[in-house]
């Protein structure tokens, strides 16, 4: 075997034991798990706005970012509910580069793991903390989540993970919000597929023991665009795109039929200065069409505190290391113009 063991992971419980979490805020991240839940299943007419950093790659701006994103939400808590990103892996299309914080907590340094999980429950604890936000967390690793899931309001599966029977059999036994991303050719019954399951019982394999779920009625669809065959990005955050999405919904035995859009990755072609015009024209199908309105949540956007992106080692505090962002300037305009649109 050409595996070398490198160090044995601590189990979730040690982690817990060792950085628990204070219990007056374990009881304001419940309260902002339901808010969430509300709009999921249309108790609430408020929008969630899931937004932040394409990853969370240095837990000073992450944590600056997330506070400014709390003076945003006390002036717009009447309509929208902000849920901050707060990405602790990242997918990579060929396998290669910086895979997150939970591999590297530090970008200039060599991966450690075991100091991966600790850095990224330290950050996260330390944003609740600061800002009375609990955030929002992609699931790369399903055996990762006990680290954090005294912590996450929100879970998103991504595109190159909803097909994988673990991550929709684990969903299955969340009690948060799950938002599974349509695959990256774009075919919606993929997404629609991983939905069902997720929101059905299941007996299987989980860290070592055969666990039975309840299924989470919960889980809903995020709408992130697609790449065809030739690698020409395809919206789908689009009116017609929408609807077609509300129909294949009513054909199928699912319940809150919600729709969450991205406005970066494949409806952007990347482009993240159009992340407010797609923004813009969500809100714009949502008046339109009754069905839209009612089944169109919120949005994903992928900002941080200075515009773009930059390589690793060029240390530009606050800019993305991955994906490109809009800056904090065009993302409170953004937050503010958009609770003008609810």
């Amino acid at each position: 075997m050409s595996f070398k063991y490198v160090q044995k992971i601590p189990e979730p419980d040690d982690i817990l034991s060792q950085m628990p979490l204070d219990k007056n805020l374990s009881e304001a991240k419940k309260l902002r798990d339901q808010e969430v839940i509300d709009i999921i299943t249309s108790k609430s007419d408020k929008f969630l706005l899931i937004i932040g950093p394409c990853s969370a790659d240095n837990e000073d701006s992450v944590c600056e970012y997330v506070s400014k994103l709390a003076t945003l939400q006390d002036k717009v808590q009447e309509k929208l509910v902000l849920l901050p990103r707060i990405y602790t892996n990242k997918p990579r299309t060929t396998g290669v580069g910086y895979k997150g914080m939970a591999h590297q907590p530090d970008p200039n340094e060599a991966p450690n793991i075991v100091e991966g999980i600790k850095a990224i429950r330290k950050m996260h604890i330390r944003a609740l903390s600061e800002s009375g936000l609990s955030a929002a967390d992609e699931m790369l690793y399903p055996g990762n989540y006990p680290y954090l899931e005294d912590l996450l309001s929100y879970v998103a599966i991504g595109a190159r993970s909803v097909e994988n029977q673990q991550h929709r059999l684990t969903v299955s036994g969340l009690d948060v919000p799950i938002g599974m991303k349509n695959p990256m050719s774009g075919d919606l019954t993929v997404m629609l597929n991983a939905i069902y399951a997720a929101q059905t019982p299941h007996v299987f394999i989980y860290n070592g023991w055969e666990v039975n779920t309840s299924g989470n009625p919960f889980v809903h669809s995020i709408m992130r665009g697609a790449v065809n065959s030739y690698g020409r990005n395809i919206p789908n955050y689009h009116f017609e795109d929408l609807e077609r999405l509300v129909a294949m919904y009513d054909q199928r035995d699912i319940v809150n039929q919600a729709i969450i859009v991205d406005t970066n990755h494949g409806n952007s072609g990347k482009q993240y200065l159009q992340q407010p015009r797609i923004s813009k024209e969500v809100m714009y199908s949502k008046r339109k069409s009754e069905v839209i309105g009612k089944s169109v949540k919120g949005l994903m956007i992928e900002s941080y505190l200075v515009e773009g992106r930059e390589d690793i080692g060029k240390n530009q505090y606050g800019q993305s290391i991955t994906d490109p962002c809009i800056g904090w300037e065009d993302t409170e305009k953004l937050v503010m113009d958009l609770a003008e649109l609810v």
